[in-house]
Order: C-alpha cells, then sequence, then structure tokens
C-alpha cells in the first residue's frame, strides 16, 4: 500500500492504486491532474499483463471475452463514461480459432462527458473534488483462460486541467488505434470486400486483412486472399450463414506496405448493390462458372488419363464414317448422354454428400481401394476386350441383325467410362467451376457439372455431327484391328498405375484381393471368348452353356472380393507420409503451416495424391526437379507436401478454405505478403516466377 501511495503522490492522482493479479495489474489513468469539469475527461483502463499472457478486445474472435469497463464521475462534477476506444488488436491464430487480443501494456481510453453538481461550487476550491469509480472485468489467457475483475477508485482536484505524467500513455494508445478510413467499401452476397480510392497500389499494399467489430459474421479464421490493383484492392471472405446478404458491415481494415509499416482503418462497409463494386452479379457468375466448366471439361480431353477412352472414340469415328448420317449422330448422342448423365450423377452424389456434412471433392472416390480396385477390373476387362480376348454384345451368326445395333448401348457405356477415368485428373477452370457448383443452389450446381460433361463429350460430337468431318478419317482397314489391339496397353498402363495406388491406400491384402480378381476375370473373360466362338461355329451346345456358366462363376468370385475390400477400406492410413518425400519436402500439418507463417518463413503447399494423375506429372515436371529445389533452398522456402490420396479431414478443411475441392492445390505464402495461388497445371518458369521476388 505504502508504494502504491507514492506513486499516487507522485503523479497528483493521476492513476489509481493498483489491482495487482497472479497474471495482470489494473489501474484507472487520467490524461489530467485536475478537472473542473468544463472539458470532457479522458480516462482509461489499464491492465499491465505478465509476458505470455493476452486479453480481448471488443471483438474477441473465435474465442475469449471482449474487456468490460464502466467509469462513474462524483463529487463537484457528475458523469459516466461512453465506449471503449478499442485500439487495433493482435492477431492470435490457434489451430482452427482466430483472435484478437492485446499484450503487454494496454491502455483502454474511455471519455467521460463532466456535469457541474448543484451546490459544488459554494464550496471552497480545496474541497471541492470529483471521484471516479470503475468496476472492470476481463480475462486472460494463456495456455489457459482466467477471469479477472477489479473495482477501482481515483480522486482528482477542482482546477483547471493540466497533462499528467500519463498522457503519453493516452498519446500511445491514439497511435495504436484505428483511423477513419478514406476509402470507399462493399461486400458482396458471395463475400467479396472491395477496398477502392485513388492511392491503392500493389506497390503501395503488399498485405491486408479484416477485423470484423463483432464475431459471428465471418470465418475469422479463414484465409483472405487479397488482389490489389491500380485503385482497388479486393479480400475474399467467407461469411458464415448468419451474415444475411443485405446486411452491412465494420471493422479494422489494416494495410501492409513493403517495410512492413502497418496502417489500420476503421472502416464502414456497404452492401454492394447489381455488382457496381466491380464483381460480378449472380446471374453473370453462373454463367462464368458455366464456361469455365465447359472450358474444363474440354481440355479434360487432353489429360492423359482420358487418352485411351478417346483413341477408342477414334476408331468409331473410323468406323462410321461411311456410315449413314443418322446413325452418326446416334452415336454421337449416345455417347454425350453417357457423359453427362454420369457427370451429373457424380455432381450429385457431391452435393448431397455436401448437405449431410461431408467435406467429398473432385476426385473423392478414389480415396477407396474398393472403388480403385473395381476401375482397375474394369480397365482390364475393356483391355482383354480390345485385345481380342472376347467381344462385347456379339451378334448371332445368321440373324441379320444390324452391324450397329449394339454400338449404341456401346457409346452410351463409353461415355460412363470417360467420366470415371477422368476423375484422376483436373484441367485448368475445373477447380473454379467445381469450387462454385458445390458451394451454390443444388440446381445450378447440377447445371455446372452438365456444362462439364458438354465440355467433355464435344469434340466427339463436333467430329461426328460437322459435315465432312468424320468422311475425312482414314478408310477402315485392317490398321484399325491393329490400333483397336495397341490401345490395349495404354490401359494396361493404368492398371498398373491403379496397383500402385491401391498399395498405397490398403496394403498388401488389398493388392492380394486385386490381384486375385484379376486373375479370375482374365480367366472368366477366356472362357467367354471360347464359349462365344464355338457359338458363332456350331450354335447353341451343352458345352457352350457350360462355358457360359463358368464364366459367369469366375465372375461372381471376382465379384465376391469386394466386401473384403470394403472392410479393409479402413487400414488405409498416412503412416508413412513423411517417407519417400523429396529433399527439403516435409509432410503437411495445420500447425505446421501456421507455425512457419508465425515465424515469417516462406511456405509452399503442395497438396496431391497418388490417384491425381495431372499431381505426379506437375511433381516430376516442375517441382522434383533440380532447378526447383536449388531455387527453394536459396530463398528458403519450405515445401509442405499434403497427401490427399487417403480421405484427410486436415487438409479437405484446407482446401475448402481455400474455395478448392480437389488436388491439386499449389499455394505460395511468402514470408510478407498475401498468399498466392497457382495454376493446376504446372511449368518450371511459373514456379520461379511465382516465387521470385
Amino acid at each position: 500500500m505504502t508504494q502504491s501511495v507514492a506513486m499516487l503522490t507522485a503523479s497528483h492522482a493521476a492513476e489509481s492504486p493498483a489491482v495487482s493479479t497472479e497474471h495482470s495489474k489494473a489501474t484507472l489513468i487520467t490524461s489530467t491532474d485536475t478537472t473542473d469539469g468544463s472539458s470532457p475527461l479522458h480516462v482509461a483502463l489499464r491492465l499491465q499483463l505478465q509476458p505470455g499472457w493476452h486479453t480481448y478486445g471488443q471483438n474477441p474472435g473465435d474465442a475469449g471475452e471482449p474487456v468490460t469497463v464502466k467509469v462513474t464521475a462524483q463529487g463537484a462534477t457528475s458523469g459516466e463514461s461512453d465506449k471503449v476506444a478499442w485500439p487495433t488488436p493482435h492477431r492470435i491464430r490457434d489451430a482452427s480459432l482466430m483472435s484478437y487480443a492485446y499484450t503487454g501494456d494496454v491502455v483502454l481510453p474511455l471519455t467521460v462527458t463532466l456535469q457541474p453538481v448543484s451546490g459544488a461550487t459554494s464550496q471552497p476550491e480545496t474541497s471541492r473534488q470529483t471521484t471516479l469509480t470503475a468496476h472492470a472485468n476481463w480475462l486472460v489467457c494463456a495456455s489457459v483462460c482466467v477471469p479477472e475483475e477489479a473495482d477501482l477508485s481515483l480522486t482528482l482536484p477542482y482546477a483547471a486541467p493540466t497533462p499528467s505524467a500519463q498522457v503519453a500513455l493516452f498519446d500511445h494508445a491514439t497511435q495504436n488505434s484505428p483511423v477513419p478510413s478514406p476509402y470507399q467499401a462493399s461486400i458482396t452476397p458471395s463475400g467479396v470486400l472491395r477496398l477502392t480510392g485513388s492511392d491503392l497500389s500493389p506497390q503501395a499494399v503488399k498485405d491486408a486483412w479484416f477485423m470484423p467489430d463483432q464475431p459471428g459474421l465471418i470465418d475469422q479464421a479463414a484465409p483472405q486472399p487479397l488482389k490489389v490493383e491500380d485503385g482497388a484492392l479486393t479480400l475474399d471472405l467467407k461469411r458464415l450463414p448468419e451474415f444475411s446478404a443485405d446486411q452491412a458491415l465494420s471493422g479494422i481494415v489494416v494495410l501492409q506496405d513493403a517495410a512492413g509499416n502497418q496502417h489500420a482503418l476503421a472502416q464502414k462497409v456497404a452492401v454492394a448493390k447489381n455488382g457496381s463494386d466491380g464483381t460480378d452479379t449472380p446471374a453473370t457468375g453462373f454463367l462464368k462458372l458455366i464456361a469455365f466448366a465447359f472450358l474444363g471439361g474440354l481440355i479434360l480431353n487432353l489429360m492423359p488419363c482420358v487418352f485411351p477412352i478417346l483413341a477408342m472414340k477414334a476408331l468409331s469415328v473410323a468406323r462410321l464414317g461411311k456410315a449413314e448420317r443418322r446413325t452418326q449422330t446416334i452415336s454421337a448422342v449416345c455417347y454425350t448422354l453417357g457423359v453427362m448423365v454420369t457427370f451429373l450423377g457424380l455432381g450429385g452424389l457431391m452435393l448431397g454428400l455436401r448437405m449431410a456434412g461431408s467435406t467429398a471433392g473432385w476426385g473423392f472416390q478414389f480415396q477407396s481401394p474398393l472403388f480403385v480396385t473395381l476401375v482397375t477390373w474394369l480397365l482390364f476387362v475393356m483391355a482383354l476386350n480390345l485385345l481380342g480376348v472376347f467381344e462385347f454384345l456379339p451378334v448371332a451368326v445368321g440373324s441379320g441383325t444390324n452391324p450397329h445395333k449394339h454400338g449404341h448401348l456401346h457409346d452410351v457405356l463409353t461415355g460412363v467410362l470417360a467420366v470415371v477415368v477422368a476423375t484422376p485428373c483436373t484441367a485448368p477452370f475445373m477447380g473454379v467451376a467445381i469450387a462454385g457448383a458445390l458451394s451454390g443452389p443444388p440446381v445450378a450446381g447440377l447445371g455446372v457439372f452438365a456444362a462439364m460433361g458438354l465440355g467433355l463429350a464435344a469434340p466427339y460430337l463436333l467430329l461426328t455431327l460437322a459435315p465432312g468431318l468424320a468422311a475425312r478419317m482414314p478408310r477402315p482397314g485392317a490398321w484399325m484391328q491393329y490400333l483397336r489391339q495397341f490401345l490395349a496397353f495404354p490401359l494396361l498402363a493404368s492398371c498398373v498405375w491403379l496397383l500402385w495406388v491401391a498399395t498405397l491406400e490398403g496394403g498388401a491384402f488389398v493388392v492380394l484381393l486385386l490381384a486375385s480378381g484379376l486373375v479370375l476375370l482374365a480367366f472368366s473373360a477366356w472362357l467367354y471368348g471360347v464359349a462365344q466362338t464355338r457359338l458363332m461355329q456350331n450354335g447353341h451346345t451343352r458345352g457352350t452353356t457350360a462355358l457360359h456358366g463358368l464364366a459367369l462363376l469366375g465372375l461372381l468370385l471376382a465379384l465376391a472380393l469386394a466386401p473384403a475390400l470394403h472392410h479393409a477400406a479402413p487400414q488405409a492410413n498416412a503412416a508413412n507420409a513423411g517417407s519417400g518425400l523429396p529433399k527439403g519436402v516435409e509432410p503437411f500439418t495445420q500447425a505446421r503451416f501456421d507455425a512457419l507463417k508465425a515465424e515469417g518463413k516462406p511456405v509452399f503447399v503442395d497438396m496431391t495424391a497418388a490417384w491425381c494423375i495431372t499431381c505426379l506429372v506437375n511433381e516430376r515436371v516442375a517441382l522434383d526437379i533440380p532447378s526447383t529445389q536449388e531455387a527453394f533452398a536459396k530463398q528458403s522456402i519450405i515445401t509442405l507436401r499434403g497427401d490427399w490420396t487417403n480421405h484427410d479431414p486436415a487438409i479437405s478443411a484446407f482446401l475448402k478454405a481455400r474455395k478448392r475441392d480437389g488436388v491439386p492445390l499449389y499455394i505460395y505464402s511468402p514470408a510478407h505478403g498475401p498468399e498466392v495461388t497457382l495454376p493446376q497445371i504446372l511449368t518450371p518458369g511459373l514456379v520461379l516466377q511465382t516465387i521470385t521476388p
């Protein structure tokens, strides 16, 4: 108590006696030693926190409680404090949570408007005093949180105001408080916050972020991708369902320049109307998604996973080159129907799973060893068919059936297969389109998937429907048989790749079941082919019936392995996530990413999967090569590689936070500045250009 009295005397009663706890010390301070009530009185709650502890601001974020304090004046003058003039808080990330807090010496200013008390002026000046009382509550946190409170009292003599010893604390608090923003701001229904001002430019703004005044409106822990152009910048915020589309917003925008200096602005954000802020209206946004989906599906034809199927369709074009126009049209329509129905089915499944709370994204089905095995078996059977071991739906001898009768069913099935084998690949434009489809209304989402299917089917449609194109294909001949047999080998190569994927997902047991199924299917296909040959030569006999029965039995035995594969799926794990990675590459975890960001280190994030062919090609061509690794090492860039071969909730959350629903995803987070999202098709030059300051 003696120490508090000495301090009180030295500062002319401008600071109250302290209330000390284990983690903090609280006092009430004023900017003047005296007051006569002629002007508002500036007071503040001062909290001196122990190192490693923090307390919370007006919006505590995802955890915590704001400081509360109320100051009352009585005596020669009276009055009550208004709201706290909150300084700019620090951002504190803890796992998937974001908090806005203060550390160290915290000064929270308030203003008390004083009114003279009747009869007080008749008293001698030496006995005229104004007593300030305050009750404060605050929460201090480190690894644990402790609620604290204090009752504080401070008496000021009656006299003309003179600056106190604490005035420097008020000046420092003012310097650390946001200033009114000179910029116009608006936010779209999709969460794009746009600031406009003549002095905004990529040279002036290197990083920016937004802290709302109240929680529950945006996902405060989600990344806020920044785009800066001359005269404007945008921050992509993730709106929560509670944030209605017609609701305005307010908070603090922090702009950081190239030198690391931060400028905090108190920003009012209006609701964007009809895309007047330069962003898309819902209608134009939907049309853009449709265009991206169509282009993505079109480019998907050039990806390696679809090539064997397209080569088979080229054979169909050659086969139909001299056929009737009607036959060509029906073939194209049937193939397109198979593609679009499968795309719609896959899109509907993904939308349904999303509505049920799942994080399913593009290619999610390849995270199942059962699905990988079934696709491997299907491609293997198709390879046997191309090699001539057996034929699908043969025509009986002497039946006189049109040779194209069953070909149209084959067209539909080929369209289905094209979509199935396309899912491990991701083409440019597809990532944005799929993310938009899964985040919007279900009907609009299905429209996006339909456009993607139309893009995939477009080349075959063009070849068959455009006058003269099909006729210019080489004439049918012996070369078609050789080409058909050759095309079996890309399918067999795909089987080898999928066998490797199954090994990573389920281990040796899944590989044993998969390989056993291949043997059974090969035996069944051979028996079926023998039965077809004898049927064509001798007609129906007991021998052909027996062969058909044995072939069916082999098929059923292979399918009987499926339940065991389904139960084997949970064995898939990422126990060896760190093994086999190139030098300088670490396995991704959200905690490691956050820690590197907090340390100010540049990070390159590579989200990949063993079943993602696009990912594997990018790694071989652009990432895991000496020139790129040397550039990363020279700039001390740490690469975090996330393996989504098996479902990983942390990776799914990382993708979703960046509005992506599949891999690959490449993010470069420099030491200072916003994250950069790279395209889904990489080149060494593009990677080097991105990381070069």
